[in-house]
């Protein structure tokens, strides 16, 4: 079930959107973070480490963040603005990560001073919001407080872009997965496109753009700012990877690819050029790549990341408290993807053998399935970042590999199938389990079984299991990135209403599928076969043709490659 959206918010972005993408064909930029302008009563010199800082901020590249803001306040001790800086990149909002502790001591070294303009007071009360002690000083009151203060500077200085950039992002971090309604996407999404219109080289107006449409009914308003934000701070890995979640929610794999290619060769030259530990790297563009080259039926690339992963894995710990089980997470969400997407069922207790005790993964529990956090701005399937999570008890990090197992095993091993059934439902009945967790652990007891019974010949039962699996999802949100519940419970579906002999069913449900997800291999590899067992040689035709220039670049011998060429062939 998709979000409903407003006409009259279609109208004003698609007018918004119009404008910005006429008003931004040549634009010089300032650095290689992007173009801001904010005045401070600090030194010149002061000021030129804030600037980059406050670029960087933008681009969530928060240690550079932290290093400049440092290097300014080691200039000019009593800088206050530059704490301002410091504190807020202990926070990542959409990432639900905050080093409390940290930025108190930051804010605690904030004095007022002669030389502070009313401007600067507001910001820096506006970052003791956001961290303020108190009776109710829970995450999301303290986020309610810095937003409204927030609110404030942005009505009160109506040419301060960076107030209007922060305050849209403010709307975003808001945002929680019991949020039912779009309206804070709507605002800060208006608010960032009004940015960007004003400067098209703002990192922040690019990137909370692309946030705050980041689903399949919203993401062409935000296609042009896509396009340009690499471009608009290139020396971010962050800034070359976040027009890849545009591209995903409308199935642009190349673009997708290239996105997340960039973003880990700069992650990559940026740990080498500074000699910093390997963790720095952006394992999160490692994920989302493999799941784009899977997608485009370059399984030997995959398979390359796979095996990259592991080795860093096995040479290298994760050093960021904010983030336990960082390397676990990520593998465990690339090994689960391969084995689904490539259907290569022989892998999944090889790859999640039973000893493993990984960490719990984000896919396991209702989290990204992405490595540093889900990048969201909404609730969704993908919601909960790594970061957020503390190591859960060691039955519960079992999520994603018995589900892989079952999965697997479903084709044959009946014992196996019943072990991951009877451990997810274990899991199930642990009662922290809620909210959208809780679903995506439901729908991978429901899909287990599914294709067990299915197996069986049980089609009736399969069915059954299905069209609830289904309802599940549609009760979630379509994935910020790729799809935490691993196998789209719509696309599953209509693989097993073609066993079960219904195939006009089957293309309805895969017809659904790339709805939420567009352009999925595997759903588009049953649209073609459906629409071939009822007689639709056009619409076999086309899906079969789409699916080959998708995979264009895919390894050859593969049978999906074959059963596609050998159609066209018979029906020209």
């Amino acid at each position: 079930m998709m979000r409903p959206f407003r006409p009259e918010w279609t109208r004003q972005f698609l007018l918004i959107a119009l404008i910005v993408a006429l008003a931004v064909s040549v634009s010089a930029q300032t650095s290689q973070l992007g173009s801001v302008k904010f005045q401070t009563s600090g030194s010149e010199k002061a000021q030129a480490s804030f600037l980059r800082g406050l670029a960087a901020l933008h681009s969530f590249w928060y240690e550079e963040a932290l290093e400049a803001f440092r290097e300014s306040t080691k200039t000019e001790p009593d800088f206050m603005m530059g704490y301002w800086g410091e504190a807020m990149a202990q926070n990542h909002p959409l990432w639900s990560e905050q080093d409390t502790v940290a930025a108190r001591q930051v804010v605690g070294k904030i004095k007022d001073s002669p030389q502070l303009t009313a401007r600067e007071r507001a910001y820096l009360d506006a970052v003791k919001a956001l961290y303020a002690e108190g009776a109710d000083n829970s995450k999301h009151a303290r986020d309610a407080a810095y937003s409204a203060a927030m609110e404030k500077i942005y009505r009160g200085y109506p040419d301060d872009l960076d107030a209007a950039a922060f305050y849209s992002l403010s709307l975003l971090g808001l945002v929680t997965q019991a949020d039912k309604s779009y309206r804070n996407q709507a605002r800060a999404g208006a608010i960032a496109l009004e940015v960007y219109e004003k400067n098209p080289n703002h990192p922040g107006a690019a990137h909370y753009i692309i946030h705050a449409f980041d689903d399949p009914d919203h993401a062409i308003l935000a296609l042009p700012a896509a396009r340009r934000y690499a471009g608009i701070a290139p020396e971010a890995h962050h800034a070359r990877h976040m027009p890849a979640h545009i591209f995903l929610q409308l199935g642009m794999w190349p673009e997708a690819a290239a996105s997340n290619e960039s973003a880990w060769e700069a992650s990559d030259a940026w740990m080498k050029r500074k000699q910093l530990l390997t963790s720095v790297r952006d394992y999160h563009s490692l994920h989302w790549l493999l799941y784009v080259y899977l997608q485009q039926g370059r399984y030997r690339r995959a398979e390359e990341l796979l095996t990259l992963m592991k080795k860093t894995m096995s040479e290298s710990t994760y050093e960021n408290k904010l983030r336990p089980g960082y390397y676990e997470n990520n593998y465990a969400n690339m090994a689960a993807a391969f084995v689904v997407e490539t259907e290569r069922w022989n892998l999944g207790a090889n790859l999640f053998p039973e000893s493993t005790s990984d960490a719990a993964s984000t896919a396991g529990d209702g989290g990204s399935g992405g490595g540093h956090g889900s990048h969201g701005s909404k609730p969704s399937a993908t919601a909960e970042p790594v970061g957020a999570m503390t190591v859960r008890a060691s039955n519960r990090s079992q999520t994603l590999p018995l589900f892989i197992r079952g999965l697997s095993s479903a084709r044959g091993d009946a014992t196996e199938v019943e072990k991951s059934l009877t451990g997810l439902r274990a899991i199930a009945g642990d009662s922290s389990y809620s909210g959208l967790a809780k679903g995506i652990l439901e729908i991978r007891e429901l899909e287990v079984a599914a294709v067990a019974a299915s197996m069986k010949q049980d089609h009736a039962r399969a069915l059954e299991l299905m069209k609830r699996a289904t309802a599940l999802e549609e009760a979630m949100p379509p994935p910020s990135g790729p799809p935490g519940l691993v196998k789209p419970s719509h696309e599953l579906f209509g693989e097993l209403l073609l066993k079960a002999g219904k195939p006009a069913e089957a293309a309805e449900q895969f017809k659904a599928a790339m709805l939420r997800q567009p352009n999925r291999a595997r759903s588009l590899l049953g649209s073609a076969r459906a629409a071939a067992a009822i007689g639709n040689r056009e619409g076999a035709r086309a899906a079969y043709a789409k699916l080959l220039e998708q995979w264009k670049q895919a390894d050859e011998g593969l049978p999906e490659l074959r059963e596609a060429r050998d159609y066209l062939k018979q029906a020209p």
